[in-house]
This record gives C-alpha cells, structure tokens and sequence, in this order.
C-alpha cells in the first residue's frame, strides 16, 4: 500500500508513533489510510452540512475495512463575496485548494481519497487536485439547496434575490417584498438551487464519472445524501483494491462526455473555465473551438433556473443526471465504455435509467432547441472568445446590435444601471476585469441582476472579460479573450461604437475600421494595476489566458 511508507517496518516507527499520538491503533494502520478532504466550514451555505456528510463517509470507508482521516479544504462563497473586493479572491480559491490538497495528500502518504466539496471554485479545485495526485479517488458533495417559495406560492431562489435588489431601485419592489425575498429565497443548506456553478460542477463530477448517481442533484436535506455518503465510503476501498485512478476515468472521451452533458443541460458558462484547468491537469488539452462543435450536435434538454422555474431538486426527481445521458445516448451522443468510480462502464451504470419527467427533461427528439446551451462566440472583440448561456437568452437577444456603454469596473457599470443611464438597445461593456486586469476575473452577477431587475434583460446586452455566474440569465456575454489588461480589443472599446452580437451563428464584432483600431492601440496604455501586493499581486503575474480556463502557468 501506498501508506506503508509511514505505517510499516521499522523505518516507520517514528511515523507510527505520530500516529499513536493522534489516537489511531496499531489494528487502524495495519488498513488502507483514506484522506477524506472535508469543505466543511460556517460561512458557506452549501458547506454547513458537510460535517455530517464527511461523518457518514467516514462510517462508509470504516464498513468496508479502511481508516478515514480527515483535513480540511477551504471553499469561499461568491454570494456573499459578490460585489465588493471579496469577489476577487473566488476564481484564485480554485488552484489554493489544488495546491493545498495535492500538498495534504502526498505529504500523508494515503492509499485513497474521498472528496467532499459543494461550492464553485471548491469542485474544480478538488477535480484538479484528484488529477495530479491520480491515487484512487471518489467525490460526494454535500448537495443542492432545496427552491424558497413566497407567501404567493411562487418558488424562488438566489437569482431571483439579486434581481429583486435591482426592482427595489427601479421601484418595483416594496421594502416588504424585498424583505420577503430576503427570507424566503435560501431556505436551507446546500448549494444554491437553481443550474448554477456549483451544481453545474457537481453534476459534471457524475457525467465525467468520478462520482455516484446522485452526486450532483439529491439536495443536501434529504437522508438519502447522508446514504450516498456511505456508499462513497465503501466504494473509495473497492477503488483501492482495484487501483482504479482518476486519471483512469477522466480521460478524452470522458471529459467530451462531460462536456455534451453540460450542453444538455444548460450549465454555467464558468464550466469553459474549469472544465479545461481539470483536463489541464490530466495531460489533456480541451479546445473551446470543441465546445462550439459538441453543442452543434448536442441539444439542449434542460431548462432549470436560471432559464426556467424548475431547480435541481426537480432535476432530482425526474431521474437525475443519469437520465439526461440516457436521453442523449439515444442518439448516439456519449462515449458509454469509458469507466467510472462506480468500477463499471458508463453504459453499465445507464441500465435501466429512465426519464420519469419529460417535461423536465426534454425527450431528445423533442429538446428546448437543437443546439446546447453554452455557446463559444468569436470576432474582432473576442478574437480567442467569450461565452454565454445561450439556454438563459430570450429569443429577442439572440442577435443585438446596439451602441457600447463602457466602464472600467463592476462598480461603475452599477452605479450608471441603477442611476436609469441604460436604456434600452445599449450593449455595457465592463472590463479590466479579467484575472489579470481584476485580478481575479471577479463574476458580474450584480450588473446583470441590476438589468434584469430593472425589466431590461430582453433589451439590453452586457459584454466583460470579467465571469459571469451560472445564476446569469439574459444576453451576457463574459470571459472575453483576449482581455483588456493583456491588450485585447475590449480595452479599445469607446463610448458609443456599435457592438453586434450574433448567438446563433457564434460571432460578436465591433463595428470599428481595423485603422482606427490600430490607431487607438498605439495611443492604448494598460493601467495601473488595482492590487499590488498579496496574493492577488501574484496570481495576476502568473496567470495565464481566460480562455483557457485560467490555469496558472
């Protein structure tokens, strides 16, 4: 085993002994060591349940013959982070808590490992972590968030809450409505209801196969989680004996899959950012000139919150992600060999799912619209590309054509949205809020709530090379590559030049002569940068493009 290292002969005596000191007997290291990397902590809603998941896998990998041991990850929640210099740190969480459980894992010698995370940047992170430390591994989240509901029966949820904030300011709202939202729209632990980061991440876990059926969609309250938990626990042993690895099961054809489900389903768009930094990890290089060519062929099944009424508890109920892959293997749509943790095949595991709500999950032959739900745009704007969701866009904004607005930060851009400065027809373009030009490619939620709020999400666009959070819904268009602070046209924008913008045939241009470009190119100079010191001083060095899924060089 791999713990032999600090458990056996007599070289490992002083090693042992740490070990007595912990309280571990000698029958406790003659098992496999399993590191059980617990999120767990007091300020993420998503996180404060998984004391008690992190316990039952514990009792899971005790069952079937192994000795759990516990560290902690950390994890930043970006709804309370959003909208002020917190939100700066999200996206650098990611590669902290790779390096720090990479660290954790080998200097510890384990045999395997079980995941527990829930939150945005805390999955991938944890993904990335699996993939360089490729010892046997599983992951069980801590589950989704059970949808609020108002006095008047309408169920509600996080998104809706930012957008409640920009009805307030346009005098929509009452103070006692905004209130009622306040209290109602988070009712319980878990990660926010709706298709958002975390869950999209959480179910892309299931599809590339690195954790059970359920992973991504049983909601964190139900017992049924505490169950999965356990399973997780005994089924990392199984993965031990076997030397089954991450890198076994995320492989090309895995990550390709994944990718095809979080097309159906109408993922988040930072998806186009993590999805390449864990594949990054594998050795495998994932193209986002790919992604456009998947969500061609692949349609979208999937209309849950933000760009629809129904959360993931619903998702749950008609059959969970394994039930979209069933639906897509009907047209030949998924890799079934490539294997997974549960020790069997794709094609395996799919035995006998069914879709148990056609209205939820779109029958293929019937789908929302033939084509995905992210979309990869590309033009002089974006000439490396910029992404949106295209399943949360109203009909009227597939194409727009519009005068640009443009701001220099999040904090302007809000300050003009809620002054009445935009109207309808106008394109905001938000910038120097990429991971360099941030740094931290902070997500624009708030400008976006605030245009929704104010009842112009089906007339107004927003552009950034900021992110743009999976709770994002309407004509918003982030990661724009490349970004303004390494150059990129965005940062060339002036007020009043006309922006097109093209979904359906992925394009998106600045109507300005190349001339007057490299005109305002030579006169361009990169401002200061706005932190300089920290942690952040240093990501913003390293860091390389958006585009590529933000992986340090």
């Amino acid at each position: 085993m791999r713990s032999d290292s600090v458990t056996r002969g007599v070289p490992a005596a002083p090693n042992r002994s740490l070990f007595y000191a912990l309280g571990y007997t000698k029958e406790e290291l003659e098992r496999p060591l399993i590191g059980i990397a617990s999120s767990y902590n007091e300020i993420v809603p998503g996180h404060m349940n998984l004391d008690k998941i992190t316990e039952a896998v514990k009792a899971g990998v005790r069952m079937a013959g192994g000795t759990p041991i516990v560290f902690p990850a950390i994890a930043v929640c970006d709804g309370i982070a959003m909208g002020h210099k917190g939100m700066k740190y999200s996206l650098v969480t990611r590669d902290l808590i790779a390096d720090s459980t990479e660290a954790m894992a080998l200097a510890h010698a384990f045999d395997g490992l079980v995941m527990v995370p829930n939150c945005d940047k805390n999955v991938p992170g944890l993904l990335m972590a699996a993939a360089r430390i490729n010892i046997p591994t599983i992951f069980c989240s801590g589950g989704p968030m059970l949808a609020g509901k108002l006095q008047s029966g309408q169920r509600t949820c996080l998104s809706h809450m930012f957008e409640a904030v920009g009805a307030h300011y346009a005098g929509r709202l009452s103070d006692a409505g905004l209130e009622e939202y306040e209290n109602c729209a988070c009712p319980t632990c878990g990660s926010c209801s709706g298709m958002y980061t975390a869950n999209s991440m959480n179910c892309l876990t299931e599809a590339i196969g690195m954790g059970l059926r359920g992973n991504g969609t049983i909601p964190a309250v139900w017992s049924a989680r505490l169950r999965l938990a356990k399973h997780a626990g005994m089924q990392v042993m199984e993965l031990v004996k076997r030397d089954l690895k991450p890198r076994d099961i995320m492989t090309k054809a895995a990550f390709h899959n994944a990718e095809t489900v979080d097309m159906a389903l109408g993922c988040s768009t930072n998806t186009m950012l993590h999805l390449p930094a864990i594949a990054h990890e594998c050795g495998i290089e994932l193209d986002l000139d790919m992604s456009n060519a998947i969500s061609s062929h692949t349609p979208n099944l999937c209309h849950l919150a933000p760009a629809g009424e129904t959360y993931m508890e619903d998702l749950e109920h008609a059959g969970g992600v394994y039930a979209v892959m069933k639906e897509l293997t009907k047209k030949g749509l998924l890799d079934t060999a490539v294997m997974t943790v549960t020790g069997r095949t794709l094609e395996e595991n799919l035995e006998g799912v069914e879709n148990l709500d056609s209205a939820l999950i779109r029958p293929i032959e019937n789908p929302y619209s033939p084509d995905g739900g992210i979309a990869v745009l590309k033009g002089n704007l974006a000439s490396e590309g910029c992404v949106v969701k295209r399943s949360a866009v109203a009909a009227e904004m597939m194409t727009h054509t519009g005068p640009a607005r443009v701001f220099d930060s999040e904090e302007e851009a809000i300050t003009a949205i809620y002054a009445g400065k935009i109207v309808a027809g106008d394109v905001v373009v938000i910038r120097y809020e990429g991971p360099k030009g941030g740094p931290g490619m902070r997500e624009m939620l708030n400008p976006t709530s605030a245009i929704a709020g104010m009842g112009l999400d089906k007339e107004v666009a927003l552009i950034t090379d900021g992110r743009f959070s999976g709770a994002t819904r309407g004509a918003s268009i982030g990661h724009v590559c490349p970004e303004a602070a390494q150059g990129g046209v965005i940062g060339l924008v002036e007020e009043g030049d006309s922006i097109s913008i093209d979904i359906p045939h992925c394009s998106i241009t600045l109507h300005v002569d190349d001339a007057v470009l490299a005109d305002r190119r030579a006169k361009w100079v990169c401002p200061e940068p706005k932190v300089k010191t920290g942690y952040l001083a240093r990501y913003a060095k390293y860091v390389t493009s958006a585009a590529r899924g933000a992986v340090l060089e």
